[in-house]
């Protein structure tokens, strides 16, 4: 938690010395667990030196991209430097990395087993459709022995790239804040860490990889 504040200080520093904050008002958009709540820890700190942080928080990952990109923020606290990579390059953005930041644990959970070991032959497993997610979904999926990626994908493999699947998996992508609800329908979803944390799970206890 530390190291969160540490980053959070330094893009506050950032954003005021770069003049992107005016009148020292910082909107920062942020999805609600627990970057949210991250920030709203220094909000009264701020306050004391002047600063005031407006936190306006988004249930999705497209959206405070393109409010930053509108210029709607000044910042945004969300994501890794893959998905900032491949947002930019989709949309012809050029949103950049003021300070990295923590980025939550990948895991595999389900409502209908408790080992991936007890999957099913053309079991159903839903991951994150955007390709920097989808992408680390794969990966651990592969290492968790499910699946094996064609090396020449090099470190973006998609769906496409899937070169072994013995049990014939049948893989639903679909945005990232949606996979907690599909529970109930597939074997198991592979979720980023904030929605995990969102929908109640512990990802060290509830994960069953």
């Amino acid at each position: 938690m530390k190291r969160n504040l540490l980053v959070i200080s330094i893009l506050v520093f950032s954003l005021l010395t770069a003049g992107i904050a005016t009148a020292k008002v910082i909107k920062v958009g942020a999805t609600p667990v627990p970057h949210a709540e991250i920030l709203e820890i220094i909000v009264e700190d701020l306050k004391t030196e002047g600063i005031t942080l407006q936190i306006i928080e988004f249930t999705d990952y497209l959206t405070p991209n393109l409010a930053l990109q509108d210029n709607e923020l000044d910042a945004n606290f969300f994501q890794h430097l893959p998905y900032l990579e491949g947002f930019n390059e989709d949309r012809g953005a050029d949103l950049v990395s003021l300070a990295g930041i923590h980025v939550e644990p990948l895991g595999v959970y389900s409502q209908k087993i408790s080992s991936l070991a007890d999957l099913p032959k053309r079991a159903q497993i839903s991951i994150p459709n955007d390709a920097s997610n989808g992408t680390r979904a794969l990966l651990l999926l592969q290492e968790a022995g499910l699946i094996k990626l064609d090396p020449k994908a090099g470190i973006e493999p998609s769906v496409f790239d899937i070169i072994e699947n013995k049990l014939n998996i049948k893989f639903v992508e679909l945005e990232a804040a949606q996979l907690s609800r599909t529970l109930p329908d597939v074997h198991a979803a592979v979720i980023n860490g904030n929605y995990a944390l969102q929908a109640d799970f512990n990802p060290i206890k509830d994960s069953i990889f």
